[in-house]
């Protein structure tokens, strides 16, 4: 299964220049939050393929604008061809808005999930909006990783997490792949192909 982890940042090559060709191959398309959401409807349109996302930070707009055709995973598991997906949206709060939690309230939302969790056996897939603490997140609050998510890779061993929130651009010594525990860990900034 090839999939497309998308976050944070429109692809011009997808949106601006759209070329049917470049999604061909893909099977599935994860949106890790922070996109507009007339972008998510776009592709799932086009690619003609599933779409899955979590809500970013800045997402308040998808109760208005809904992304269109897209399936939101955020605080469930959604099974995909034997894949099991779990997403968990949002970052730790900054300012008024939607979608941020304390490390308290993202422990409190994993723990409402522990029985949908146990009936799927696990989850194959940790989808973010926010990274993990100490793996490619900020040294500010606004993109400070989540302990939580440490502690669910550390139990439940899923092959990836996928997250973004924290822009690629904005430091050069970050890596978009990292390990943890036999996790890999991508940031999917703007794009990445995964093939499963």
């Amino acid at each position: 299964m090839k999939i497309m982890a998308i976050a944070d940042m429109e692809s011009k090559a997808l949106w601006d220049h759209y070329d049917l060709n470049r999604l061909d191959d893909t099977d599935l398309i994860v949106s890790c939050g922070d996109l507009d959401p007339r972008y998510l409807s776009f592709l799932v349109t086009c690619a003609n393929v599933p779409l899955l996302y979590v809500h970013g930070n800045h997402d308040n707009k998808y109760e208005k604008i809904p992304p269109e055709g897209c399936i939101d995973i955020d605080g469930k598991i959604y099974v995909h061809d034997g894949i099991r997906f779990l997403g968990l949206g949002g970052c730790f709060p900054y300012k008024e808005g939607r979608h941020m939690y304390t490390e308290a309230q993202m422990k409190q939302r994993i723990r409402r999930l522990q029985r949908q969790i146990r009936k799927y056996g696990g989850f194959d897939i940790l989808v973010t909006h926010a990274p993990a603490r100490g793996i490619g997140d900020g040294d500010d609050l606004i993109h400070r990783g989540y302990d939580a998510f440490l502690h669910l890779m550390e139990r439940y061993h899923p092959a990836y997490m996928l997250h973004g929130h924290v822009h690629l651009p904005y430091d050069y010594t970050l890596t978009r792949e990292n390990q943890y525990q036999g996790t890999t860990i991508i940031n999917a900034y703007e794009k990445y192909f995964l093939e499963i």
